[in-house]
Parts: structure tokens; sequence; C-alpha cells
């Protein structure tokens, strides 16, 4: 698989997204451990999660970390730590009844990137990244944070997620060379971080689309959605799952989409993409 450049590192060009529990709240294990084991084998070497993700509605609060766990029992049983780069993001929060909130203060913000070295069990985050604004705490006093955070050596990287050029230009301009990546939502359903994207690559940061395929509950209708990116699969007699993350990595080479997966083969299919070669007509009628 080719790589791509995230701050001074290179990653696969497809990263893996780990936002596994299904709609049951239930973890399939072995079947996570097999589908990451088959992610390792197609180059994949960004795996993403967060310190939110975790089961359904019945376990509300006490879900806030689950993921995390969850994926460092796994990498280590496997003993591949060394070959992963694992990001994880603070500041966003589970309510009981399985609600979502979010809380950016400075407090908060210190606390989850403790408790995600707890529970991902490292000395020092490889890629920790500031989940989505808050409404309720100024976007500058959240830099100022990540400022804190990055400071604190507690943190190899910093990332934004859900933020606009405009907050990514500001965090920019405090962080320096420790912030290396953005994660906002892009896909052939959801376009508009074009913006985005073209401000990372003036800046030199990677780009990481969420959901990338449309949501792992969209996916699997893409070609029935789009029809174009179903005409040049055809053509190419490959997935139009893998055709749309070939059209994102053409976007920009800062561009490293991080589709979720439930199962080996899903994710050997999305990683094939990074070598799939799209013309410039192919990607004219994907962009129309």
């Amino acid at each position: 698989m080719q790589t791509r450049a995230l701050g001074n590192t290179q990653v696969g060009a497809i990263g893996l997204g780990l936002m596994t529990f299904d709609q049951t709240g239930s973890q399939p294990r072995q079947q996570l451990l097999d589908t990451v084991t088959a992610a390792l084998d197609a180059g994949v070497t960004l795996f993403d999660t967060a310190d939110a993700y975790g089961p359904g509605d019945e376990k509300g609060a006490d879900a806030q970390g689950e993921n995390e766990r969850l994926i460092a029992s796994i990498l280590d049983e496997l003993g591949v730590r060394d070959r992963v780069l694992l990001a994880t993001k603070g500041g966003h929060v589970r309510t009981e009844g399985g609600g979502w909130d979010t809380d950016s203060s400075p407090a908060h913000l210190h606390r989850a990137v403790d408790a995600s070295l707890e529970r991902l069990g490292v000395e020092q985050l490889a890629l920790w990244q500031h989940h989505r604004p808050d409404p309720d705490v100024p976007y500058d006093e959240v830099i100022g944070t990540l400022k804190e955070v990055a400071d604190s050596g507690k943190v190899a990287r910093v990332g934004l997620s859900n933020a606009n050029p405009e907050q990514i230009r500001a965090a920019h301009t405090v962080l320096g060379d420790a912030l290396v990546s953005v994660q906002n939502q892009f896909s052939p359903a959801f376009r508009s971080s074009r913006p985005e994207i073209d401000v990372c690559e003036e800046l030199g940061l990677a780009f990481l689309p969420w959901s990338p395929l449309g949501g792992l509950g969209d996916a699997k209708d893409l070609a029935e959605k789009y029809p174009a990116f179903a005409e040049v699969a055809r053509d190419h007699g490959v997935s139009a799952q893998q055709v749309a993350l070939a059209w994102e990595l053409a976007q920009s080479p800062v561009v490293i989409p991080i589709p979720g997966a439930k199962r080996p083969q899903s994710i050997t299919d999305s990683a094939a993409a990074a070598d799939l070669e799209l013309t410039d007509e192919e990607l004219a009628r994907l962009d129309g």
C-alpha cells in the first residue's frame, strides 16, 4: 500500500476507524481481532478510536472509554503495538440514556488525556484529537488547552476534528508543528469539507475523512445511491466503496480516509483503494 504523511510519520494511505460496537451494544471480539489482523496484512497502520466510543444506549455514560480498552487489549494480544499509529480523541462525552454531549473545559480535556493514557496503556498518545467544538467554550480557549496538552509531553501529535477553516488556521498559528491533522466528515454524500481539505493541503496537515463511505449503515447502499461510482466500479471490476475511497485519495495528497469495518473482507477491500488509479475522466464523472 502507498503511504502518506501524518506529521513526520508515514502511515498507510487508508486507515481504520474503530467505532466498532454494533447496534445491540455487543462487541464480537474475535471478529474485531480478525478485522484488525486483516487491516495489518493489507498495510493499514493508522487506527483511529475515541474515548466516547462504546456500546449502545443501555450503558450510557459507563460506555466512556470502552472502545479504547478493547482496542488496546487486541493490539496487545496480537503484539503489534510497534506496527501501528493509534489515534484517539477527547472532548465528546456519553450521557445517561445513550446521549452525547461536549465538554471542552480545560479540566475535562486534561482529564481525558490522562484517562486515555491509562486505558490505552501507553506513556504518550501517538495522536490525540479534539473531538468536537463545544458551544459553551470559546475555541480560542480550547486551542490554549491543546497547546498545554502538546507542551505536556503526554501526546506526540495533536489533531482537530469537526473544525472549520478559521478554526484550523487559528489552531495552527498557536500549535505550529504539533498540529498534524484534521478529521472531518467527507464522502460521496457529504462533500462540503472541500475548503478544509484545501486548508490542510496549504498548511501541510493530514485530512482524515470520517465516515468516508457514508457510515457503516449507508456504505452498502453507495452503489445504488451514486450510480457514477457503480459505473466506474464495474469498469475496474471492483466495489463502488473502493472507488469512493480512491476518489477521496485523489482529492489531495494529504487525504487519508479512515473507513470503519466490522469484517475482515471490508477492510481488505477498502485498503485496496490505495492502489486503484482513476483517470481524469473518471474523476470528473465522480466529481459531478
